[in-house]
Parts: structure tokens; C-alpha cells; sequence
């Protein structure tokens, strides 16, 4: 198994630029708080990988203010993902209580196994979009079905993202949706 920790381009520029020296202790204490959380995160599914013999990769990197922790490699992986990203949710989870337990802070750390979250993420976008137009040329709002928060962010940003229409989720947990209504 491999680990590396990758430090997004945007928060080097954050942590080195010496036109940000009035806030580089604050910005480099987060991101060392983010690759802290990303190493115990990533010695944490390590061993519940050993644990369950399965092979994989896991890479560390932060992104928008956020630790996240990829699993990739090994083809017993798919089943750390589960039905519609089921057990990969729950995963995330546990390996967020982990953190937690270790650091004293609650994370928001991102989990991906072998890049189911990538392709749902593409895959949602385009579901965003398309629905989006269609409310623009229908004039009718449209729900969708419910969703995990993951997906209905991707959702509302893919919205967000064209003029004349807009989102807001409703309902309850864990049967919230996505509603999309012309501007």
C-alpha cells in the first residue's frame, strides 16, 4: 500500500505567497490541521484494509478546505462503495469519527473508493444540467429523486451554474430532495 500526501496548488500559494503574511500562521495552521486529519485518516483505513486483506492505494490531498482521502487499486474495493455509495457513506463516517477521536475536531474529511465519487460526481452534474434546461424550456419545476447531501450539492451546483433557474432541496432525511423552478 502506498500513501502520499498531495497539497493542492491553491493552498501552497496560500501558505507561500508573501502577500498573505498577515494570515499565513492561520492558513499554514489549517492545512497542517487538514493533513493532520488526512494521516490519521489514512493510517485508520490502512489498517481496516490489512484487517479485511484487500488491496488498495490510498491517497492523501486537500481540497477546498476540506481533507480528502482516496482508496484506489485492488478490485475488492467496489465493495467498500455498496449499493448507491452506501457503504462508502458509511465508511466516511467512521473514518471521520477517527479523526475525531484522534484530533479532539470534528471533520468533514471527503472518502473516495476506487473514484466512485468522481464518476457520481460527473455523473450528477449532468443530471443537474439536463434538468435544468428542461425546466428552462418547460417552464415547470421538477423534482428529483432523494438524495444523499453529497449528491444534492453536486446537483445544486451544476443548477447554480445556469442563468434562469435555480434549486432548493426539501423535505426530510433521509427522503430530501432536489427541486429545480425557473428563475
Amino acid at each position: 500500500m502506498s500513501e502520499t500526501v498531495q497539497e493542492s496548488p491553491a493552498a501552497a500559494e496560500a501558505t507561500d505567497s508573501p502577500a498573505n503574511d498577515e494570515s499565513s500562521p492561520e492558513v499554514s495552521n489549517t492545512e497542517a490541521l487538514l493533513v493532520q486529519e488526512g494521516d490519521v485518516a489514512g493510517d485508520y483505513l490502512e489498517r481496516l484494509l490489512d484487517l479485511l486483506d484487500y488491496d488498495g492505494d490510498i491517497d492523501l490531498d486537500v481540497e477546498a478546505g476540506r481533507a480528502v482521502v482516496s482508496i484506489d487499486g485492488g478490485s475488492d474495493l467496489e465493495k467498500l462503495v455498496g449499493g448507491r455509495g452506501q457503504v462508502l457513506e458509511a465508511l466516511q463516517e467512521l473514518t471521520r469519527l477517527a479523526v475525531q477521536q484522534d484530533t479532539g475536531v470534528r471533520s468533514r474529511l471527503m472518502l473516495d473508493v476506487a473514484g466512485w465519487r468522481a464518476g457520481r460526481r460527473e455523473e450528477l452534474s449532468d443530471i443537474g444540467r439536463s434538468t435544468a434546461e428542461e425546466v428552462l424550456k418547460s417552464g415547470q419545476e421538477a423534482r428529483l429523486r432523494p438524495m444523499t447531501p453529497f449528491e444534492r450539492k453536486i446537483i445544486h451546483d451544476a443548477v447554480a451554474a445556469i442563468d434562469g433557474v435555480y434549486s432548493e432541496s426539501e423535505g426530510e432525511e433521509p427522503n430530501r430532495k432536489v427541486v429545480v423552478f425557473k428563475s
